[in-house]
């Protein structure tokens, strides 16, 4: 009996195609921005949660002001040299890795460029936590030495700011000298893809900068607890600010692979139940579409109604034969945005990969698929149950009469 309801359904929708695939497609079109969106929010949630988990449990990251990079990143906050002999004499740190960065003017081939230089310590203790915890790895040609006049380039560089740069070449930065021996492998984000790496100590010689940094990495000794040294590194360093400076002295932020992950999940949390938020009105919209074309199609079917009331179709059978329907119609959105939406989502994933040097997937999992589909057909329903209980409730003899 059941297979019949759906072959009525189908019939139903068939003689009714136009009306009916104009209100699938207000439903595809909620699906699929949920999908799109979700699928790249998700996989730049994954390659965020991969850079995190690659500080380990033996390194810190530790920066000026209260747990706002953004303020480092732009401002002029910077960590002292005392500061930095500070974290040093913390028990439980090995090793105290400055970084620094400031724009520079690069010259190449009768072109100047500005261009981002990040000065970064190049003994061989550093450069391993160079490459194994913050992934900055020469895919082609090797790291600077210490004192020498050489530079590691991101991909960008010599693709986009100076094409045809390569490994050998000389280049001028402030009037000094260099050669290009090593060019970056690509990481998540066209700002590290556009650095010109130098040895720390070239680096305050060209741009004047002193020993401060605006941000430095601890590396924690083996036994120790990562939180416990974290606590008592920013507990050390607000300890001597406040006796040197008294209540103006700065605050300062540790972070930690928990505590990182925690901001990271916490900020893409947010842009989710954005897009959520948003998607939702357009899966509304399309209920509502459907919820329209299911009415229609009662009154249109009234007689009909009446007929199958009057050889002895239940009210259970005619609520079923309407659920089914926009069930259904929920079920063809449903598919229709997923394929639309994670075409869309690889689409845009290739192209913030190739142009703009972000390496975001579009992640789909199997569990997001069953539950977009369980989802539509959900809706569908919801939205058909009200006309499908008018459609069942009626009359015969009136349904009959119905002109």
């Amino acid at each position: 009996m059941k297979k019949e309801y759906f072959k009525i359904a189908l019939r139903n929708l068939k003689s009714r195609s136009l009306r009916s695939w104009l209100t699938i497609l207000g439903f595809v079109i909620g699906v699929f921005m949920i999908i799109s969106l979700l699928s790249l929010s998700e996989g730049m949630k994954q390659v965020v949660m991969g850079q995190m988990k690659m500080m380990g449990s033996e390194t810190v990251i530790i920066y000026p002001g209260d747990a706002d990079i953004m303020n480092t990143m732009m401002g002029n906050m910077k960590i002292t040299e005392q500061d930095i002999k500070v974290i040093e004499k913390t028990e439980g740190i090995e090793k105290v890795i400055p970084y620094n960065w400031k724009g520079a003017t690069m010259r190449f081939g009768g072109k100047k460029k500005v261009v981002i230089l990040y000065g970064f310590p190049m003994d061989k203790g550093s450069l391993y936590y160079l490459e194994n915890k913050f992934g900055i790895v020469p895919s082609q040609g090797r790291y600077p030495e210490k004192g020498k006049r050489e530079l590691l380039v991101g991909p960008i560089v010599t693709k986009e700011t100076f094409p045809g740069l390569k490994i050998g070449d000389e280049t001028s930065i402030s009037g000094t000298k260099f050669k290009i021996v090593g060019i970056a492998r690509a990481q998540a984000s066209k700002q590290d893809d556009s650095m010109v790496a130098l040895d720390i100590d070239l680096f305050r010689k060209i741009t004047g900068e002193r020993r401060d940094a605006p941000m430095v990495a601890a590396v924690i000794k083996e036994g120790y607890n990562q939180k416990d040294v974290a606590d008592d590194v920013k507990a050390n360093l607000e300890r001597t600010g406040k006796r040197q400076q008294g209540k103006d002295a700065p605050a300062f932020t540790v972070l930690n692979s928990e505590k990182a992950m925690e901001m990271a999940s916490s900020v893409i949390g947010t842009i989710q139940g954005a897009i959520f938020a948003i998607a939702g009105f357009a899966i509304i919209i399309g209920a509502i579409g459907i919820m329209n074309t299911m009415y229609t199609s009662v009154r249109e079917r009234t007689k009909e109604i009446g007929i199958m009331k009057s050889v002895g179709a239940t009210t259970t059978a005619i609520t079923q034969i309407f659920l089914i329907e926009s069930g259904i119609m929920g079920l063809i959105g449903g598919v229709g945005g997923m394929i639309l939406g994670i075409s869309m989502a690889k689409m845009a994933a290739f192209v913030l990969n190739t142009q703009a040097s972000l390496k975001i997937q579009a992640y789909v999992s199997p569990g997001m698929v069953i539950f977009t589909i369980i989802f539509a057909i959900a809706v569908g329903c919801v939205a058909g149950y009200l006309p499908a209980r008018k459609a069942a409730k009626l009359n015969p003899v009136d349904a009959l009469r119905y002109e």
